[in-house]
């Protein structure tokens, strides 16, 4: 049995190193730490992290793509432990500026070329 892809954009799989904050519903930061991609997308990100994220907060993600570096907040959309101990979360990007967008997909077209 195959299961269908309802994602709206393709994912690419990525390893970038990234930081993220958790801002709670009051605009507090509530955590902070580093972690990696696993993919991307132009409306959002899987990354891994040491500790499970807090699905009611935003996180703010400032993320190393080649030589730059972009800031994007998304919204934890599931969350799932990893066989290594480690927690893989899906994030849903929202208000990402122009700037930010248009890297995100420069930075996806480059992968996809080299495929």
């Amino acid at each position: 049995m195959t299961t269908a892809n309802h994602r709206k954009y393709p994912r690419i799989d990525s390893l970038n190193l990234l930081h993220y904050t958790c801002i709670d519903q009051h605009q507090q930061k509530v955590g902070q730490g580093m972690g990696r991609t696993l993919n991307v997308s132009v409306s959002g990100i899987r990354l891994e992290t040491h500790v499970p994220l807090d699905t009611d907060s935003v996180v703010v993600l400032t993320i190393g793509l080649e030589d730059d570096t972009i800031l994007i907040k998304g919204q934890v959309v599931h969350l799932e432990p990893n066989s290594e101990g480690r927690f893989e979360a899906g994030i849903e990007f929202f208000d990402i500026g122009q700037a930010e967008q248009a890297m995100l997909q420069k930075y996806i077209a480059l992968f996809e070329s080299q495929r």
